[in-house]
């Protein structure tokens, strides 16, 4: 078992499912202050920490930055045939919570940085940040971004969920939660009331049938929205006086996210009244730029496999919060997950995969940094 998936086996064992992130920090602080690097922990809550670490920062090219997040989603209702904290290999494949989102990829960054603390950086250094809570929003990475902002960053690589193919970006993600208000009345009377339920279920079924008027992009596709949840009245025998409903909205590079709430507001009517539950921002990098083509290079170099037309990830990142803090860098995503696995019952990751990913993880840092 190589060290990597070692280390993603001792993350796997800990249960960071909304809770507990600092666990999984005293696991990897460790391992990053004894290979030199400097580290620095920081919580949004109590309990939900994350890390940023550098090493070799004081050269005169800004530092490669590497992340992934140490949350994961619950497990669901659904019973698992594999123990989901246990780690248990099976064939190419370990199985449990977090495996391919994102944990193998954490390794695969931790295992390829201590590694190449022993040579000496010449053109730049390595910056690791490591959050909590991307699931849910990416509260841990704006976190983190007081210890980034008005620093110089060089490129940022997420190693969430890929396959080890490379991302050249992802969707924004606007969720919006909407509630309707009514008059409640007895059951039998409902002349004497107003349904809030009625009102909401109008938009919500005008809201299904919308089309953004945003030319889709040329990777991306097109913005999509979803009716997510819907929740309305108290009993059976009473008019109904709330309701709410919550959207997803996964939007594209070019468009404005207070344009588009404005846009579903106008659509759903005058009856509902939203507010925002995330937004987070479209992420895209020109994939002939340098840095980015030099990615996918070493990348096809290492698995064998061509890169192909470029592509992006509907999911998103923590790099929607990390990139602009950096200056707008160029980020590609890139990890040893399967973005099939992510959040499933029975997650897994190829154990193969994982040690791929050190090796690219190394050897895109040993090109920046000169190494």
């Amino acid at each position: 078992m190589s060290e990597a998936v070692a280390l993603t086996r001792r993350l796997v064992a800990l249960d960071t499912a909304g809770h507990g992130e600092n666990e999984a920090v005293a696991v990897l602080a460790p391992l990053l202050g004894d290979a030199g690097f400097d580290v620095r922990t920081v919580e949004h809550a109590p309990g939900r920490g994350g890390l940023v670490a550098e090493w070799a920062i004081d050269r005169d090219v800004p530092p490669l930055c590497l992340s992934g997040h140490l949350d994961t989603v619950p497990l669901g209702a659904r019973p698992w045939r594999h123990d989901p904290h246990a780690g248990e290999a099976d064939g190419d494949r370990l199985y449990g919570r977090g495996t391919s989102d994102m944990k193998g990829g954490v390794a695969a960054i931790v295992t390829a940085a201590t590694r190449l603390t022993s040579g000496r950086a010449r053109r730049a250094g390595i910056r690791i940040v490591l959050t909590a809570a991307e699931e849910t929003g990416c509260d841990g990475a704006r976190a983190a971004v007081p210890l980034l902002r008005g620093r110089p960053g060089g490129p940022l690589m997420i190693t969430e969920p890929t396959g080890n193919s490379v991302a050249y970006g992802h969707k924004g993600a606007l969720w919006l939660k909407g509630h309707a208000a009514g008059v409640t009345a007895h059951g039998s009377m409902p002349s004497l009331g107003v349904n809030a339920v009625v009102r909401l279920a109008h938009a919500a079924v005008r809201l299904d049938g919308h089309t953004f008027p945003d030319a889709p992009h040329l990777v991306m596709g097109a913005p999509t929205l979803n009716v997510a949840t819907f929740h309305g009245g108290l009993n059976t025998n009473s008019v109904p006086d709330r309701a709410e409903m919550t959207l997803d909205v996964r939007t594209v590079t070019g468009q404005r996210h207070d344009v588009v709430a404005e846009e579903l507001a106008a659509c759903a009517g005058p009856y509902v009244e939203w507010e925002p539950l995330v937004d987070v921002p479209a992420v895209w990098t020109d994939p002939d730029g340098e840095w980015a083509a030099s990615v996918a290079a070493a990348v096809q170099a290492i698995t064998g496999v061509p890169q192909g037309e470029p592509r992006a990830m509907t999911f998103f990142t923590d790099a929607a919060v990390l990139a602009p803090a950096l200056g707008s860098v160029p980020t590609v995503i890139c990890g040893p997950g399967e973005p099939d696995q992510a959040h499933v019952t029975d997650e897994w990751c190829s154990m193969r995969r994982i040690a791929e990913s050190v090796a690219i993880v190394e050897q895109i840092c040993r090109s920046w940094c000169e190494l």
